[in-house]
């Protein structure tokens, strides 16, 4: 098990928790619920998050992690295939770097 799944916030939510939560908020209707994420869910191919949703989860992470996590800073220093093959246990690793 990867530091990110087992790292717990004080409600006990671990940081891939939180951010499902996120991505669930971003993507509304289209969600499916039957859809289950973890650390080694993938954005383009499990999610197929599209550019807008990835923006708007950029801005979740801001307002719910503050100033000292700057995800769109991050993001932009990756190649275009780490972009593609990112999982939801990259950007809670990324997380819990900020954090600690």
């Amino acid at each position: 098990m990867k530091p990110s799944e087992v790292q717990s916030m004080s409600n006990g939510q671990t940081t891939v928790d939180v951010l499902a939560s996120m991505i669930e908020k971003v993507i509304g209707e289209d969600w499916d619920p039957d859809q289950v994420i973890t650390a080694a869910t993938s954005f383009s191919e499990d999610l197929e998050l599209e550019s807008i949703e990835f923006v708007a989860l950029a801005e979740e992470l801001q307002e719910h992690y503050g100033a000292g996590l700057n995800f769109v800073d991050w993001l932009s220093s990756k190649e275009i295939d780490e972009i593609i093959h990112l999982k939801v246990g990259d950007v809670a690793e990324f997380i819990d770097s900020c954090l600690s």
